[in-house]
């Protein structure tokens, strides 16, 4: 088979660079990429996409390997019958490795029709890192290369209002934009940029939260296979993702007109408030997502798939979202279609999505997906949801790194996985508990205030221990059932 790259196919000819793309990854892959090449194809959009690497480590030697090309397979049941649609992406231009490339880096500020930054730097990303410096190259925080980046294009115009760049980061915490801006300015202020250049990225550049809701479970390697005998060239990058499309941005007509999604099929819907579409998707499927993977894993699992599919995993993830879902304050036959919806979803045949891929930076996620809902639920009943509290003790349980003699797929920081480390080795669970619900870093506030949460977890990690998921957790809910843990 041919090898997949632009002159093979006849795609020498690219698109000029109108976006700048902060990640690499297979979900902007199959979900940012995707829909710019909707409004390339059904509106002459015209937009080429730049990637920059986040991380010193990354996918971009790959990605230019293939001049930027790969293939989406969109897999997926409708009324009944299997879809599969394949799409070959084409609108990647070139991708940048900042560490290694960093003039070509600062170059991009200069692109005459650039307009839009995309992102999405895991809910970690979004951070603000007192040591970054202007001159590093580059500075540690995706927010503080942005500042670098806006601060180039600034110089290079003249400080033109004319080029001013449209925002719109996908990362899963909320007020995203917000919170970019808010980070951005701060370094304005700390390397002392000018007060022209904070008015310049402040009021000429414009940011716009968004909710983003697609599937990804990235490389099929499992089925590569069957995916490659369906191509006729040789694609090192193929990405694979369920039909369903959601993307949901702040923003009124102005970026309606810059982004003209609504006369495209695709399901991109430009309103003034992402907060309902914000909140439902966040809490019961990521929420749902994320509960399960450490209770899955430990369980034996590896698959979302065979999660939701198994008598006892199945019945757990659900127990999860009917948690979660009595502490939205929203229209119960909605969010009832919502969790049914999500559950047919996860058992999506054609996805393989691996639950060790899901497990990035578990303690961010959980503190944004599921620590809400948690909290929530012991605010509203006054006793703690016994399967969201297995869960966290699950989620503990897996920060050990180790579970029946194997290494355990924890993905996080050093600082994280350290801290886990140190407290794991403090000996017994009362204070293996207490050191980690204390760490506001973790969570944003001290856990142990929550009246009987420490008991509950020490319960849980000790039924876990000596009786494995699947009947520490029955014994663990007797116990709830019969009151022991609840306030």
């Amino acid at each position: 088979m041919e090898k997949l790259n632009r002159k093979n196919l006849g795609l020498e000819k690219k698109f000029p660079i109108k976006v700048v793309q902060f990640g690499e990854g297979n979900f902007l892959r199959a979900f940012v990429d995707y829909a710019f090449q909707r409004l390339n194809k059904e509106v002459d959009f015209n937009a080429g996409i730049a990637m920059v690497q986040p991380l010193k480590d990354g996918m971009v030697n790959m990605i230019n390997d293939q001049d930027g090309l790969y293939t989406l397979f969109m897999n997926g049941i409708k009324k009944g019958e299997k879809i599969q649609d394949i799409e070959l992406i084409t609108n990647i231009v070139k991708a940048i490795n900042p560490y290694t490339e960093f003039a070509d880096y600062l170059a991009l500020a200069k692109e005459e029709e650039l307009q839009f930054i995309v992102s999405n730097t895991t809910e970690a990303g979004i951070e603000f890192i007192e040591s970054d410096t202007p001159d590093m190259q580059p500075p540690v925080s995706f927010p503080a290369k942005l500042t670098v980046l806006l601060y180039e294009r600034f110089k290079h115009f003249n400080g033109d209002a004319s080029k001013g760049l449209t925002i719109i980061p996908c990362e899963l915490i909320d007020y995203n934009s917000e919170t970019l801006k808010k980070i951005i300015l701060q370094y304005c202020d700390l390397w002392q940029l000018g007060d022209a250049f904070k008015t310049w990225a402040s009021d000429d550049c414009t940011y716009h939260s968004t909710l983003v809701d697609r599937i990804v479970p990235g490389y099929p390697r499992a089925e590569i296979e069957e995916y490659n005998n369906k191509l006729s060239y040789q694609d090192n990058l193929i990405v694979a993702a369920e039909p369903f499309f959601l993307w949901a941005i702040e923003g009124g007509d102005a970026l309606k007109e810059k982004l003209p999604f609504h006369k495209t099929n695709l399901n991109v819907k430009i309103v003034d408030d992402i907060r309902p579409f914000k909140m439902i998707k966040v809490r019961i499927l990521n929420g749902a997502h994320t509960a399960m993977v450490p209770f899955s894993l430990l369980h034996g699992n590896k698959l979302v798939m065979e999660t939701v599919n198994g008598d006892f995993t199945g019945k757990f993830v659900n127990s999860v979202i009917g948690e979660i879902s009595e502490t939205l304050a929203m229209d119960k036959n909605e969010i009832i279609a919502y969790s049914e919806e999500v559950m047919d979803r996860f058992k999506n045949p054609f996805i393989k999505h691996a639950l060790a891929d899901i497990a990035l930076n578990s303690i961010s996620k959980f503190k944004v997906r599921v620590l809400p809902s948690l909290l929530g639920y012991y605010n509203a009943n006054k006793k703690l949801p016994a399967n969201l509290t297995f869960s966290l003790a699950c989620l503990i349980q897996f920060y050990k790194g180790t579970w029946n003699n194997e290494v355990l797929p924890v993905k996080d920081s050093p600082e994280i996985v350290e801290a886990f480390k140190n407290a794991w080795q403090l000996g017994t669970l009362d204070l293996v508990v207490t050191k980690i619900l204390a760490n506001n870093e973790f969570w944003g506030e001290d856990l142990t205030k929550i009246n009987g949460l420490s008991e509950a977890l020490v319960l849980a990690l000790n039924e876990i221990e000596a009786n494995g998921v699947e009947k520490g957790f029955v014994n663990f809910n007797k116990q709830y059932e019969n009151k022991s843990i609840i306030i």
